[in-house]
């Protein structure tokens, strides 16, 4: 099977059973666990996925607001975006 073209982070309060069901299915997907994040605040989680040029994947609501504060202070979670032509 071919890699898809998107690949996930998930933070802590994603069970890692979700990245084993998600590799099954082709999917990059990066635990906090396996990166050795586990304990980081939510703005280092966010942080690292846009290093890494990830999608950052929460089941915790309160990220929602985060992405805000986050491109709100002039960083943009999309800056390293992979292309996507929708033509």
């Amino acid at each position: 099977m071919s890699r898809l073209f998107i690949e996930l982070y998930l933070d802590e309060d994603v069970s890692v059973l979700i990245a084993d069901l998600l590799q099954a299915r082709g999917f990059v997907a990066l635990t906090a666990r396996d990166a050795g994040h586990l304990g980081k605040t939510d703005e280092e989680q966010l942080a690292y996925a846009v290093a890494e040029q990830k999608t950052f994947l929460t089941h915790n609501r309160i990220d929602l607001s985060l992405r805000s504060s986050y491109t709100s202070s002039q960083q943009s979670a999309f800056s390293g975006q992979r292309g996507c032509n929708h033509s």
